[in-house]
């Protein structure tokens, strides 16, 4: 059996009364997004950029969990437990006329955790929505 892994920079948040996000942000979350795109870096510095199909907010942490098939033998998988960090944006077009885009990214200190299922879970640091309301606002958190 396998140990749970962490990536070392990572440090665990307890359950928040309250949310970083807005209220505006955890209705988007929660609407029907399926594609997102998280980013890590390689052991070279490289970037690396893929598509996700499977995240949630995880509302009980206020962190972002990211999971798939085969998860823990993957790239970004690998990534973030080495350098514990990571970046999700999840985005749309609430309309093509007139031109609408919105979204959120959220970048922050990430965990590679492989038990009871792998996902990464990233800790948001820096929130940069847009399109979404007047309220939202890029900020440090």
């Amino acid at each position: 059996m396998s140990r749970p892994r962490t990536s070392p920079a990572a440090k665990p948040r307890l359950p928040v009364a309250g949310s970083v996000f807005t209220a505006a942000e955890r209705e988007y979350f929660n609407a029907e997004r399926r594609l997102a795109r998280v980013a890590t870096v390689g052991r070279d510095g490289t970037p690396h950029v893929t598509p996700v199909g499977m995240w949630r907010h995880n509302a009980e942490l206020d962190t972002i969990d990211v999971t798939g098939r085969a998860f823990a033998e993957k790239k970004k998988f690998r990534d973030v437990a080495r350098n514990g960090r990571a970046a999700i944006v999840v985005d749309d077009m609430a309309s093509t006329d007139p031109w609408r885009p919105r979204g959120i990214e959220v970048r922050g200190r990430a965990e590679a955790i492989e038990d009871p299922e792998p996902l990464i879970r990233i800790h948001p640091d820096r929130i940069y929505p847009w399109g979404l309301d007047d309220e939202s606002r890029p900020r440090s958190v």
